[in-house]
């Protein structure tokens, strides 16, 4: 016989009541702090990790309900013997049924005499399986038929164990009340031995764990739900990437304009990643020799993130490219790109410089589209390009665009960027910022060490959003 089955077995010493009292308070203060984090995750918003949220309180007010109602048992000590016979050889008091409506309610007790054939529930038993308490209880052999016919092999099997292997009963099944609700219930159990060693009754605790069931069911889909929502985040962010790195000029560090020529431009540029985000902004740049020689420079972007708006920056840039090549001009090309933001499926907002640079006169004819302008570096210090008319793209239907030149000379530096790029600033304060670079960009020797001074200025700190820098250097 095993040993934690011997009817010799010494009684359990009840805790102190003032060790009970002190755990009643730490669970009674936890419940107070998981419901105000519960009630901070009311919103019935579609997000997963809420929704997650909402359900782990759920179930973790349910477990510290019931352990709050159980040590207040403890402490209390065994309650009063139901008032219905229990001829039991060990005389084992039955719980009452408690106060209607309490958490404890849902649990109740019983025992089978194997002597007597006689049943003894708790008041709370006949509650929780929707039966009348004037019939009597149900035999061993009875049980089954309230259970569902799926778990009925369960049921049987756990209670065979228990009277014929004295195993203890420790599972689950469902049954059918009378009103056809169906509930889960969790059956702990244990053989009653007689003196000469055998089985004389069976003794039991039922549990309807109904509702703690349906709140575990409902951390799990919110736990599958949220994972599925990351992996479909994470394939986005994929997309986004290869979306991005395959529309953005392949080159990779400087590159001189036009590839033949005695004059020409030497290039660099970036592209800066947000360092909050796991989503791929809209910004881009670019730089692309023309049919007629000259250098097509632009930068820009599309407000928000995802899949999306790196397809909507790949269709902007690819007209931008399709159009500059076709010789229209910068503020030609900014309406027809206004144009074309304005008739997409999904409008969106966007903002652009275009540049066109004609390296037999140094000329350099730019439009914006509510961009910041291009700031230029001569012999030591800088300035902003006065920018001419022009609003974000997809603002306004039809709107103009106009358009600014500017002479440049041998030893200029163009600096070309999106908004973000000095993280923390924006408008005129990020502008003075970049301005106070002039002494070490003028001084660089290429414009590749201008866009590495920048990235190592601006492009280390934590930064929102993403940003592009280009810089363009007058050689020749």
């Amino acid at each position: 016989m095993p040993p934690h089955l011997s009817a010799d077995r010494p009684a359990a010493q009840p805790p102190g009541r003032g060790s009970v009292d002190a755990l009643i308070t730490q669970t009674r203060r936890l419940k107070g702090d998981v419901d105000a984090v519960r009630r901070d995750t009311q919103s019935e918003g579609s997000d997963p990790r809420e929704r997650w949220q909402r359900a782990l309180c759920d179930l973790a007010l349910h477990q510290l309900d019931d352990l709050d109602e159980h040590l207040a048992q403890l402490r209390d000590g065994p309650p009063p013997a139901s008032p219905e016979p229990a001829a039991t050889p060990t005389d084992r008091p039955v719980p009452p049924a408690p106060r209607r409506g309490s958490l404890l309610s849902r649990v109740g007790s019983a025992e089978w005499n194997l002597l007597t054939d006689e049943a003894s529930w708790s008041g709370e038993l006949f509650e929780i399986l929707g039966r009348d308490p004037a019939t009597p209880p149900l035999t061993l052999d009875e049980l089954p038929s309230l259970v569902l016919d799926d778990d009925r092999r369960q049921l049987t099997a756990m209670v065979t164990d228990c009277l014929i292997d004295a195993k203890p009963i420790d599972g689950e099944f469902r049954i059918v009340r009378p009103d056809g609700e169906v509930r889960t219930v969790h059956m702990m159990g244990e053989p009653v031995l007689d003196t000469d060693g055998s089985t004389a009754s069976m003794w039991a605790v039922l549990r309807d764990v109904s509702e703690l069931r349906r709140s575990q069911r409902t951390v799990s889909e919110t736990r599958d739900s949220l994972q599925r929502h990351r992996h479909h985040a994470q394939s986005e962010h994929r997309l986004a990437v290869e979306l991005q790195e395959a529309v953005l000029p392949p080159w990779r560090g400087s590159l001189r304009l036009p590839h033949q020529g005695p004059r020409t431009l030497d290039l660099a540029a970036r592209h800066l990643p947000s360092s909050t985000s796991a989503l791929i902004g809209g910004d881009w740049y670019d730089a692309l020799e023309l049919t007629d020689g000259a250098t097509l420079l632009s930068v820009g972007g599309l407000t928000g993130h995802g899949v999306a708006v790196a397809s909507g920056m790949a269709t902007l840039l690819g007209a931008v490219r399709g159009m500059a090549m076709a010789g229209t001009q910068p503020g030609q090309l900014m309406s027809w790109l206004n144009q074309l933001l304005d008739a997409t499926v999904q409008p969106a907002l966007g903002s652009a410089v275009c540049c066109r640079y004609r390296p037999e006169t140094r000329t350099l004819t730019w439009a914006q589209a509510g961009h910041p302008a291009p700031l230029l570096f001569r012999d030591g210090t800088g300035r902003r390009l006065k920018a001419p008319d022009g609003v974000l793209l997809g603002a306004t239907s039809g709107a103009v665009y106009a358009q600014a030149e500017e002479t440049l000379e041998v030893g200029d530096l163009l600096l070309l960027h999106t908004d973000g790029l000095v993280p923390g600033h924006s408008g005129a304060d990020s502008v003075n910022r970049l301005l106070g670079l002039a002494p070490l960009l003028c001084g660089a020797h290429s414009a590749e060490d201008c866009v590495r001074l920048v990235v190592e200025e601006f492009g280390a700190s934590e930064r929102e959003d993403s940003a592009c820098v280009l810089v363009a250097r007058v050689t020749s």
